[in-house]
């Protein structure tokens, strides 16, 4: 007999998780209140390091039902939520997501629905990495300077070297300079 358990996340601790609980509820489903996984952290974080999920997956058996309001609620990164799903098939768990009109995405349709989202997410992060190229070749083109500012100027630099080479501590320089050891490290090898 399969069982319907519900993964709810939101991203941070001012949101709640009622609004998805509702949802769930409204399309129909009901879910024991043991089996429901709810976590408050970013969609970034890999689905794989989420206690709550592992927690989730941990209960679940081969038959059972997985809802989700959105795709998003598993993760931002579609190969992540593609390999979750395809992970949770191979267990013999159903995934159904809500906002896809409540496919069943270990099914065929949700598959084909799953390529397609696929798709499209590789598709908007190679151009959003051809305009990010572009942009930075028409700065370089233009002459403006690309990268993190420099945190020392020339003339801190050659004074930071010039403090080691009279015996200074590279601590003692950076406490004075208001900056990190690390840069005072950098100055001194570019120096050398």
């Amino acid at each position: 007999m399969s069982r319907t358990f519900a993964y709810v996340r939101v991203s941070t601790f001012e949101q709640t998780p009622e609004n998805q609980l509702q949802e769930i509820e409204a399309a129909g489903f009901k879910v024991e209140p043991h089996r429901v996984a709810t976590e408050t952290v970013s969609g970034s974080v890999a689905i794989a390091r989420r206690k709550g999920f592992r927690r989730l997956l941990d209960k679940m058996e081969r038959g059972d039902v997985l809802i989700v309001t959105k795709l998003d609620r598993l993760g931002r990164d579609a190969i992540d939520v593609s390999s979750i799903v395809a992970q949770l098939e191979n267990l013999g768990i159903r995934v159904h997501c809500l906002a896809l009109g409540g496919v069943e995405l270990t099914s065929s349709a949700g598959k084909l629905t799953m390529g397609v989202i696929n798709a499209v997410a590789q598709f908007e992060r190679d151009l959003l990495i051809e305009r990010t190229q572009s942009g930075l070749a028409r700065a370089k083109a233009q002459g403006k300077p690309l990268g993190r500012p420099a945190a020392l100027t020339a003339d801190q630099q050659a004074q930071a070297c010039e403090r080691i080479a009279q015996g200074e501590t590279v601590s003692a320089i950076a406490r004075d300079m208001g900056t990190s050891r690390q840069t005072i490290m950098r100055a001194r090898d570019a120096g050398t």
